[in-house]
């Protein structure tokens, strides 16, 4: 199997098939983790795709020269991560669905995220409307009591899939000609570009969380799915609050990453 996929292996690899130019043995980076970039790649590149089993521990044990500790270790890596589904008495296969990795540090709007990886963004507003929000919404975004927010309630899609619902609270006083057809599909761009603001931060709590019976309908996942539950409050560079979101995105199609450095 290992052979066959070497012969429509990914372009760094098309010049050769030797293990020692494949790895990079006096690298700091551990080979376990070579390994299991590799095998990401192999599935980035179609040439593992979901439902298809990897090559056995034992394949890639004799094929790399590596303990198959090693090899075991950078299977495990991507079980973990929901990109490798192991089962028992078969073999381990790719999984259906891809995870989408987030890094926690970047502020992008979800549709500027979905078009950089090369996919397809989309929303359907479920709720629009003017409301009084609760005391924890105008707490955040310092509003008077009397103050009015749009309340938009959104399902965001990744390829017409449904990953998250998204429920944004925007102060009338501010976007005073917000529309619902304004608001879709991307709430950023309305901001800066129509309206000219610049959104400068954010500050951004995650959780987990279990999804309801409405809401696993909305998702098309089963009743009792994890979710990732991000609350996130936006400000323009003045201080000014000016959106606050919450979201719940499905943990099996997404992940959150983070890069931190040593102080």
């Amino acid at each position: 199997m290992l052979q066959s996929l070497l012969m429509n292996k990914p372009c760094h690899l098309q010049n050769s098939t030797r293990n020692d130019e494949m790895f990079d043995r006096q690298s700091p980076v551990p080979m376990y983790y070579q390994i299991e970039q590799y095998i990401e790649q192999l599935i980035e590149n179609k040439n593992l795709q979901a439902g298809d089993q990897i090559p056995s521990e034992r394949e890639l044990t004799d094929h790399f020269h590596v303990s198959r500790m090693t090899v075991r270790q950078a299977i495990m890596e991507l079980v973990n991560a929901g990109i490798l589904v192991r089962i028992k008495g078969k073999g381990t296969f790719v999984a259906n669905h891809y995870k989408i990795e987030k890094n926690l540090l970047g502020l992008d709007g979800f549709s500027e995220d979905m078009i950089r990886r090369g996919m397809t963004p989309g929303s359907q507003i479920l709720d629009f409307s003017r409301t009084l929000p609760s005391s924890n919404v105008s707490k955040h975004l310092g509003l008077k009591t009397s103050e009015e927010v749009f309340e938009i309630k959104r399902v965001r899609l990744a390829n017409d899939e449904p990953i998250g619902i998204e429920i944004s609270y925007l102060p009338v006083r501010v976007f005073p000609e917000l529309t619902e057809k304004k608001a879709d599909p991307s709430l950023y761009q309305y901001i800066e570009k129509e309206c000219g603001l610049k959104i400068h931060h954010a500050e951004q709590s995650l959780e987990a969380s279990l999804v309801t019976n409405e809401e696993a309908e909305i998702l098309k996942i089963p009743n009792g799915s994890p979710l990732l539950l991000i609350e996130r409050c936006s400000f323009l560079e003045s201080g000014q609050p000016i959106e606050q979101t919450l979201s719940l995105f499905r943990a099996d199609r997404y992940k959150f990453t983070i890069t931190l450095p040593r102080g």
